[in-house]
């Protein structure tokens, strides 16, 4: 026969077994995103978010579409979608890149901390400063202040030779998604496009970004360091209409899809397919570029420069076209078809719209048991 002591352990060890499995079934539904390791299969999409900018013949944007006018295709089904033209507040995340390799380079960047609040986020957005090489630094979490975005950027240091990038996006679309979701969702990444010591894989860090409907723009460090460095060079140009290039097999010839395969300097041909391939644990397309898979596989952007002062150029670029982007919405009704939804967005009634920039697409998981 059990002691009445006996049995009070007993009791006592059972509820606290009970309490134990309560607190992580909390924790887990709390936090769906606890392990990185089930993003692609785990998380769902509700709604989704294309920044769609417009562009004339001279490529000068147009900002005079009227929302009716946009109809958008989610793998060719056309979808019932809300346009913003108002604005938009930004939750800005800046990740710089911020060890021994890039030290020279530190004394131009700390200079655009001050231009940040004025040209990207305005009065009501809000940014956070993260610095990386072989480690992960908050330098400021978010926050409206623009004294206080100043201060962060201009405080950064030099530390060891990695240079973490792919971690440092993981990190940035981790804080990002738990912004409010009427915000938009900015990574601007300052750095090589090379990386060196990451543990997380870009694929994944691109799922991430997608996910969490977030663009990622990239100002390119490389190609400022060469210039201080080398006389200054015109690139070539390929002068050849978008038009003219081939697109994939059974891609309508849009707007849109000319804008994402077509030939751009520094970017591939033929994008669609890769976009496919990567989800497949494709890496190659990650090994000589990543940033490029992630501005052009989110909708962004990555900036060139030619001159010294070319850094404070991109991020007046980056907030003008930020500032003259619609918004569409949508909640998709095909949700149920995994893989990779391929968007393409037209502009009906406007002959002067010649191209059409926006994310190419998404990746969704599949039902339960495919």
């Amino acid at each position: 026969m059990v002691n009445k002591t006996t049995f009070r352990l007993l009791l006592l060890t059972a509820l606290c077994g009970v309490l134990a499995a309560q607190q992580q079934q909390q924790q887990q539904q709390q936090d769906p995103f606890a392990s990185q390791d089930d993003i692609t299969f785990r998380s769902t999409v509700q709604v989704v978010t294309a920044p769609v900018t417009v562009f004339d013949r001279d490529g000068s944007f147009v900002n005079d579409v009227r929302p009716e006018q946009f109809r958008l295709f989610d793998n060719d089904k056309e979808q019932n979608i809300k346009v913003d033209v108002t604005y938009i507040p930004i939750s800005l995340v800046i990740a710089i890149q911020a060890n021994s390799h890039v030290e020279g380079m530190l004394p131009q960047v700390r200079k655009i901390g001050s231009m940040i609040s004025p040209l990207v986020i305005g009065d009501q957005g809000e940014a956070a400063v993260v610095a990386y090489d072989s480690r992960l630094r908050l330098l400021q979490d978010f926050t409206s202040d623009p004294t206080k975005i100043t201060d962060a950027v201009r405080k950064i240091q030099p530390g060891s030779m990695s240079n973490r990038m792919v971690d440092s996006v993981f990190e940035a679309a981790r804080m990002l998604r738990h912004q409010p979701q009427n915000h938009r969702r900015i990574l601007l990444l300052i750095g090589e496009t090379r990386d060196l010591g990451s543990e997380g894989r870009a694929r994944e860090a691109l799922i991430e970004l997608q996910l969490n409907n977030i663009s990622f723009y990239a100002v390119d460090m490389s190609r400022l360091l060469s210039t201080l460095s080398a006389p200054v060079q015109q690139p070539a140009w390929d002068n050849t209409p978008p038009a003219s290039h081939a697109l994939p097999a059974n891609t309508p010839a849009t707007p849109t899809t000319v804008m994402q395969s077509g030939q751009e300097p520094g970017t591939s041909a033929d994008f669609l397919p890769l976009m496919i391939e990567l989800y497949k644990d494709a890496k190659a397309i990650f090994k000589a570029n990543p940033v490029q898979v992630f501005t052009r596989g989110t909708g962004g952007a990555q900036f060139s420069f030619f001159r010294e002062r070319g850094l404070e150029e991109a991020i007046s670029k980056l907030g003008e076209e930020l500032h003259s982007q619609y918004l569409i919405s949508y909640n998709p009704n095909n949700k149920l078809d995994g893989g990779f939804h391929q968007i393409t967005v037209t502009v009906s009634g406007r002959p002067d719209v010649k191209k059409i920039q926006t994310r190419p697409g998404y990746w969704l998981a599949g039902k339960p048991g495919e």
